[in-house]
């Protein structure tokens, strides 16, 4: 007995939802998820923190070959858009409410969620669009 072709994508698209988000969630900790820690500049008592550029880089750059990767291979652009912007936004945010007494941390979960899906759909919707025009 064969599965027809309409669930056979269905299948396809939630698993691979599935992967992208746990992949995301991968890659927020390997890049972000571990450091706790603010600096403080003696000079200037300033406190920055708790994440270096080098690992925002990292972590962006990682993401973007994640999303790029999902939709080369079939993920329909959407569905890997969501699943990254989610997966990732609810581990930030899971890690931040725990560690923030002041509230705060809401700001950034919006301002991570609206960023993240909007460039990470423009991105998909852009890599699907170029994937088909090589594809002729």
């Amino acid at each position: 007995m064969s599965i027809p072709s309409g669930r056979a994508l269905s299948f396809r698209q939630a698993s691979g939802f599935l992967l992208v988000a746990v992949a995301s969630v991968l890659v927020w900790y390997a890049w972000l998820g571990w450091d706790t820690e603010y600096q403080v500049n003696a000079v200037t008592n300033e406190t920055s923190g708790p994440y270096e550029t080098w690992q925002v880089i990292g972590c962006v750059l990682s993401l973007l070959v994640l999303l790029v990767g999902a939709v080369l291979v079939g993920l329909a652009p959407l569905t890997a858009s969501a699943a990254l912007t989610l997966a990732f936004t609810s581990a930030w945010t899971a890690q931040a409410a725990s560690t923030d007494d002041t509230g705060l941390f809401a700001v950034g979960t919006v301002m991570i969620l609206f960023g993240l899906g909007a460039s990470s759909t423009v991105t998909s919707l852009a890599t699907a669009r170029l994937r088909r025009r090589f594809a002729r």
